[in-house]
């Protein structure tokens, strides 16, 4: 990170994070999107939305959804009749947002762990909106916090300060180690408390996704909707273009030159991206592919198709 960019991309705040609320307008994550929307290609996404109460049986009215018209009522009255129905107003949401020490990277605008954090509060703020409940899983390499869902502004202020204060322990100096089967314990624990009809988010750069985690995806996306953000540094794919540079695992780092180091280098990285974008058409769930290297707000919309 150059000494120009400001603390904002590198650490959240409560207050950066409130006021994302501000800025949901046209954000969903129900399925009506345009074509063009990544949630409505070949391999789309099974999420549903809420589903539908059964209120009534009235008499049919010019306009009506004739696939709602009761054939037995119709035929017993000889008047047509239809069934309405009222959408459930509750879809419990949970959030899995990774704060491990991993996401504390990032080569030009923000860092992961900021970017994961903002999609979160932005999912949060969005979900009260549409009036359903709204928890989360917040974790980083030793542990994990979680918030019950609920629907209020005291739920979603108690997320925000979980992930300031997961955010701001971060640190280039940290004596945290790298723990990558966090991911497919957290994961385990979200498949126990999506028991049913969740919509559960998984925020990450998803390193540590093994044979397990994604069983316990799977289990998930059984009885749920699953969406995953996969947060990912513009690095990944496209190294520095310098001769030499320095690499490190946070305990200790190695100088790599030359382009065949390089091309080794990319394909390992560009690798494991792929293996999570395959989810989609694996667990037949939507990911969205999210840069640190952009606005987190209109990469969301142009990933859902938001005009």
């Amino acid at each position: 990170m150059s000494d120009g960019q400001s603390d904002d991309r590198v650490y959240v705040n409560l207050r950066g994070l409130s006021l994302l609320e501000h800025r949901i307008g046209g954000l969903s994550f129900l399925p009506r999107h345009p074509l063009q929307s990544l949630l409505s290609g070949r391999h789309a996404s099974r999420i549903r939305g809420r589903g539908l109460n059964f209120e009534e049986i009235r008499n049919y009215q010019p306009g009506d959804d004739v696939r709602t018209i009761d054939w037995k009522v119709t035929a017993r009255t000889r008047t047509p009749h239809t069934r309405v129905f009222t959408e459930e107003r509750d879809r419990p949401v949970l959030l899995l947002v990774d704060q491990r020490i991993g996401m504390f990277f990032g080569t030009q605008l923000y860092m992961k762990s900021v970017v994961a954090a903002q999609i979160a509060a932005l999912s949060a703020w969005r979900v009260l909106d549409q009036g359903d409940r709204v928890g989360a899983i917040v974790f980083n390499d030793q542990k994990a916090e979680f918030i019950r869902p609920q629907r209020s502004r005291d739920c979603v202020s108690r997320v925000l300060r979980t992930l300031v204060d997961f955010n701001t322990a971060l640190s280039a100096s940290s004596t945290a180690k790298s723990n990558p089967a966090m991911l497919g314990n957290v994961f385990e624990q979200a498949a126990r408390l999506a028991s049913h009809d969740f919509l559960v988010i998984a925020i990450s750069d998803f390193h540590g996704l093994d044979e397990g985690a994604t069983r316990s995806l799977q289990r998930i996306s059984q009885h749920n909707d699953l969406l995953a953000a996969l947060v990912h540094d513009p690095s990944a794919s496209a190294l520095p273009s310098s001769e030499r540079f320095v690499v490190s695992d946070g305990e200790l780092q190695m100088e790599l030159s030359g382009s065949k180091t390089t091309q080794r280098v990319e394909a390992i990285t560009s690798g494991r991206i792929a293996d999570v974008l395959a989810l989609q058409q694996k667990l037949q769930s939507p990911v969205l592919p999210i840069s640190t290297g952009e606005e987190v707000l209109p990469q969301l919309h142009r990933l859902l198709g938001v005009r």
